[in-house]
């Protein structure tokens, strides 16, 4: 063992501890994923970051993710707390705000402007229709009607998310799901806002199996809404999503489509700064 840097950022809130929590191990080279994944069930977060020495010459770091039970080839609020916890360390992008984040998932490109952190969707691996008979186990998860769920699609891009639209924010907020009859499922809900409110669309995640059952702040989640939304004309190529309400949080969550390309973004708040024995 020996001591390394490590961080804790509080992802998609401007203001401290309202956002999702990131721990970050800096300079883990030399881990093993045994020792990576017993830290990150240990931190009890939904997430873990270890920064490592980029594997490739285009990518200016390597990170690997790890929630309580399981690495993921991608996570969002992960890959936007890790590129502030590694600017912070004194790490310089080779092109000036923009730089690329290397996971299990690819090259992530990773952007620094107005203050916040945005990064690129990587694509989906699974986007279309969800089985008719999955989706009625879903709105029984989800203590609702089969008829509430407007639609219901897959939205892999690491995490197994199956995003379901509701027809308003207010029965977003409203769902009182059972844990206990998720199983191994991951389900993103959304609803709309009414016109003139400061978000366009609330959000929540929930996944089953996992000690956090609820996740405060979820960006791959919000990255395959973004493209599910915006494909089906559902949301305007900019807009914001407020997530984690019902848990005290006030995440804020930017997405923009950009030629083509959805960007998913959000400040990035600095919490802890210390080191840790690994």
């Amino acid at each position: 063992m020996k001591m390394r840097r490590y961080s804790e950022v509080d992802v998609f809130s401007e203001e401290a501890y309202r956002g999702n929590a990131l721990a970050v191990v800096h300079d883990a080279d030399g881990l093993s994923a045994e020792e990576m994944q017993r830290f990150a069930t240990w931190t009890n977060l939904s997430e873990t970051t270890f920064i490592l020495a980029p594997s490739v010459p285009q990518a200016d770091y390597r990170v690997r993710i790890f929630s309580a039970r399981e690495e993921l080839p991608f996570a969002g609020h992960p890959t936007l707390g890790s590129a502030k916890a590694w600017l912070e360390a004194g790490g310089s992008p080779r092109s000036g705000g923009m730089l690329v984040q290397e996971c299990a998932a690819g090259l992530i490109p990773v952007r620094v402007a107005d203050g916040r952190i945005a990064f690129e969707a990587p694509p989906l691996t699974r986007y279309g229709p969800v089985d008719e008979m999955l989706v009625h186990r879903v709105a029984t998860i989800l203590g609702i009607s089969r008829g509430k769920i407007i639609d219901a699609s897959w939205l892999v891009n690491g995490p197994q998310w199956i995003g379901v639209r509701l027809s308003s924010a207010r029965e977003v907020l409203g769902l009182r799901p059972d844990p206990g009859k998720a199983g191994d499922l991951e389900i993103g809900v959304v609803g709309p806002y009414g016109p003139g409110e400061e978000s366009q669309f609330e959000v929540r995640a929930f996944i089953g199996e996992d000690p956090v059952w609820e996740d405060p702040v979820t960006g791959s989640l919000n990255a395959g809404l973004a493209r599910w939304m915006i494909d089906t004309g559902a949301a305007a190529n900019h807009y914001v999503a407020s997530q984690g309400t019902v848990l005290g949080r006030q995440g804020r969550v930017h997405v923009s489509l950009n030629d083509g390309a959805i960007w998913v973004g959000g400040h990035v708040t600095s919490c802890v700064e210390g080191s840790v024995r690994l």
